[in-house]
């Protein structure tokens, strides 16, 4: 069964793939941050990503990404805006 969080498994195979760059990392976490629910407090799940995979893996280069994404200043989500 695959987590709320991860609901493709992106984050888990990332860190399954041998020698993966920083660009590819980067690549997976947009695809990973389009494919969560609206419900899904980003923010929160990349908390828990980190608390799963990050002590085995301090120097993945997908842990430095989700602790970037962490201290980043979280912003409302954007929709369209209609002209009066």
């Amino acid at each position: 069964m695959t987590p709320a969080n991860d609901p493709k498994g992106l984050i888990r195979e990332s860190y399954r793939i041998e020698g993966i760059s920083d660009g590819e990392c980067r690549s997976i976490l947009i695809d990973w941050a389009l494919s969560l629910s609206a419900e899904i407090d980003q923010h929160q799940a990349m908390q828990d990503l980190i608390e799963q995979y990050a002590a085995s893996s301090p120097d993945h280069p997908m842990t430095a990404l989700l602790q970037e994404g962490l201290s980043s200043p979280s912003s409302p989500p954007r929709g369209r805006r209609r002209r009066a």
